[in-house]
């Protein structure tokens, strides 16, 4: 589950590097961290790519915007939260 690195291991949920004597914490503490709420909105114009699945962002899609303003698949972000916990262009917020 956790992979070593140099300094300590990676953790599986955030990706952050964590000392050895700091994993079981930092694992509690990742885990127990509730996911980014969003709103969920129809989009009103095309607006790039969805960097969960790459598919370009176009008028009529289903879209979240989260708090940082970053903006995805509504089905994307939802699939994305059920492994991870945060934005997944900003995940150290």
């Amino acid at each position: 589950m956790w992979k070593r690195i140099k300094v300590g291991f990676k953790c599986p949920v955030c990706s952050k590097s964590v000392a050895s004597n700091e994993m079981e914490v930092h694992f509690i503490m990742c885990l127990s961290k509730p996911r980014l709420s969003y709103n969920d909105d129809v989009l009103a114009r095309d607006a790039g790519e969805c960097v969960i699945c790459l598919e370009e962002l176009q008028q009529g899609d289903t879209i979240a915007r989260l708090p940082c303003l970053c903006i995805y698949h509504k089905s994307c972000i939802d699939s994305w939260f059920e492994i991870n916990r945060s934005c997944p262009e900003h995940p150290s917020d």
